[in-house]
């Protein structure tokens, strides 16, 4: 079974580690069914808790790095009908599947957006840092478009916090390590939780709120994490060579033995943490 490094990771929404077409075995039609799979899994409980976080029941929101739009549907189905909703990601191609009603679709890099100073409520980011180059300077953007007392809401794993297993297999580790290895390699970072709140600091923020939730085979059918955890994950990285053949074999044998255990048990953990636009000129808007 793979663990750690399997951690869903979300779209590619402002350029970075993250290839739609390479992220899953099957390519782009594969990928997109692993994100519909992911956000059924743990988006219920991601909403409570955003609710809890000031989600607003009116005003607008925009959620950066929507990708297809597997959220974003979900959003809109909870979201007042007239909450305006922003789904803004890099990817055109993309993007285009999260269209629907009471959804504006909008082309753009989350470091450039095309929208006007303070005329935001609330951001959402969803499995999107992890993938930047830059955390802070997106984050100062989205700074930008908030007004003074807006939220925004950052959702993110940590590599060292994925979650718990059992059975586990500790002859994986060097495939986990490979796996993030090659996400480093691509300017990603899948340690990033545990820098949330002091990055949200240092674009501006106040006040950050740290919030986990986790997902468990309590809950769910173990094989709904299959898509997550399941080698499929794995075979785009032996095409470029980061992993073997029998690397492979032996994540898609462990993976096999775990889905037919009827006592195995698995926990997924992310992370989200909210905080404040600041009322007055920031660090970016000083002389």
């Amino acid at each position: 079974m793979t663990t750690a490094p399997a951690r869903p990771d979300e779209k590619r929404p402002l350029g970075g580690s993250y290839d739609p077409a390479r992220t899953t075995g099957g390519g782009l039609g594969a990928e997109l069914d692993r994100l519909e799979a992911q956000a059924a899994l743990s988006f219920p409980e991601e909403l409570r808790i955003l609710r809890e976080l000031g989600l607003p029941t009116g005003g607008t929101v925009l959620e950066l790095g929507a990708g297809p739009g597997a959220v974003t549907r979900r959003l809109r189905a909870a979201l007042p009908a007239d909450t305006a909703l922003i789904a803004a990601d890099i990817d055109g191609e993309l993007l285009a599947h999260a269209a629907g009603p009471g959804v504006t679709l909008l082309v753009a890099d989350g470091a450039e957006l095309p929208l006007p100073d303070a005329s935001v409520d609330f951001v959402l980011l969803r499995y999107v840092l992890q993938h930047v180059p830059d955390p802070v300077a997106v984050l100062a953007e989205v700074r930008r478009v908030l007004r003074p007392g807006g939220r925004v809401a950052v959702t993110e794993v940590d590599s060292a916090l994925w979650g718990a297993a059992e059975p586990s297999y500790p002859e994986l580790a060097g495939v986990h390590a490979k796996m993030a290895a090659a996400q480093r390699a691509d300017g990603g970072d899948r340690s990033i939780g545990r820098r949330l709140p002091r990055l949200l600091r240092a674009a501006g923020f106040g006040q950050p709120v740290l919030r986990p939730f986790a997902t468990t085979n309590d809950d769910h059918p173990t094989d709904a994490f299959a898509p997550q955890l399941g080698p499929q994950r794995l075979e785009p990285l032996v095409a470029r060579g980061v992993l073997s053949l029998a690397e492979l074999a032996l994540a898609a044998d462990r993976w096999n033995r775990f889905r037919s255990d009827p006592d195995a048990w698995v926990m997924l953990l992310g992370l989200t943490v909210a905080a404040t636009a600041p009322a007055g000129r920031g660090p970016q808007e000083t002389a």
